[in-house]
């Protein structure tokens, strides 16, 4: 069948930036990360935390969420990387690709306990603020597939295939990355949404966001024809988000049934910051006003100077 229309791929996965070459895949995570933090640190002030504390977290986070999102693909996809023919140091290539969303979860999460514990802060309020953040961060980095030409589809002829020519495979195949990137802006506006209509809390809108994201990932899993472990007749990633799913399901019932509402303090001192910093504003408004009134007491004053002035010289003469 003729293809009317496909995707193309980049014909490098380099970007040029002056003499400067980046990795796209290595910029879609940047960027990710950078929004995730972002949104992440709004919604964490929302909610009554401090400024800051969200990039200050992250500084723990990101790099243990990378650590176990590649540890993770080496362990599941070992043999790629040891074995004949395979190079052992070729697993700390992480700028080629080969990270998982799952050890990143995982390895985020423990850095993320980290840094809360260091400061008194509970993590299901920090995770909840996080959460949709995390969606949009994926949704971004899924491009990163897209400039490598890897984890695609069945082959396809819709006219949103992907081009592919890799080495590997030629010809069109399902765009999943481009499935599983709408799928997590979808996840991500969910996640916003629920929040504010439901009050999530103690974690509730966190684990909203991991089993919407599991059933995305269910479906595209199944298109996928990357060479990966079986069980069953279903892929690993398959039966990790069964799991997942379940358990995320099975921690908003109790959570709602056991700790209903939202956290009222999330963040030690936060009030008294924030107390703190309303003293702050309404002073500097207080002066502001003081200083205006001042300006216009002496500019009303001035006509009435200047007339007395011609008053007296009127006598005078």
């Amino acid at each position: 069948m003729e293809i009317l229309a496909s995707i193309p791929s980049p014909s490098e996965s380099e970007i040029h930036l002056g003499p400067l070459p980046l990795r796209g895949y290595a910029l879609c995570i940047i960027i990710g990360v950078f929004l995730a933090i972002w949104l992440g640190g709004k919604r964490w002030v929302d909610r009554g935390g401090k400024p800051g504390t969200v990039a200050d977290i992250a500084v723990w986070a990101v790099p243990s969420g990378l650590v176990g999102a590649r540890v993770y693909h080496v362990i599941t996809d070992y043999q790629l990387y040891f074995g004949d023919g395979r190079d052992w140091v070729d697993s700390f290539r992480i700028w080629d690709g080969g990270i998982s969303i799952w050890g990143a979860i995982a390895g985020g999460a423990l850095g993320t306990w980290i840094a809360c514990r260091r400061r008194g802060i509970a993590l299901p309020p920090m995770a909840d603020a996080l959460a949709p953040g995390i969606a949009f961060a994926q949704a971004i980095g899924r491009w990163g597939n897209w400039f490598n030409q890897e984890l695609y589809g069945r082959a396809t002829d819709v006219p949103w295939a992907v081009d592919i020519d890799n080495g590997l495979d030629e010809g069109t195949f399902h765009p999943t990355f481009l499935y599983e990137s709408l799928w997590c802006l979808g996840v991500g506006a969910l996640v916003i949404w629920a929040d504010r209509r439901f009050r999530l809390g103690h974690g509730r809108a966190f684990a909203l966001y991991v089993a919407a994201y599991t059933v995305g990932r269910f479906w595209i899993e199944y298109l996928r024809i990357d060479e990966a472990h079986e069980f069953l007749g279903l892929r690993l990633n398959n039966w990790t988000s069964l799991v997942v799913f379940a358990a995320a399901v099975l921690y908003l019932v109790l959570s709602a049934k056991r700790r209903p509402g939202r956290e009222e303090d999330v963040e030690p001192d936060a009030n008294a910051h924030t107390a703190e910093a309303k003293a702050e504003t309404e002073a500097e408004t207080e002066a502001e006003a003081a200083e205006a009134a001042e300006t216009k007491a002496d500019a009303e004053s001035e006509p009435d100077g200047k007339s007395g002035d011609a008053d007296a010289k009127a006598a005078a003469g």
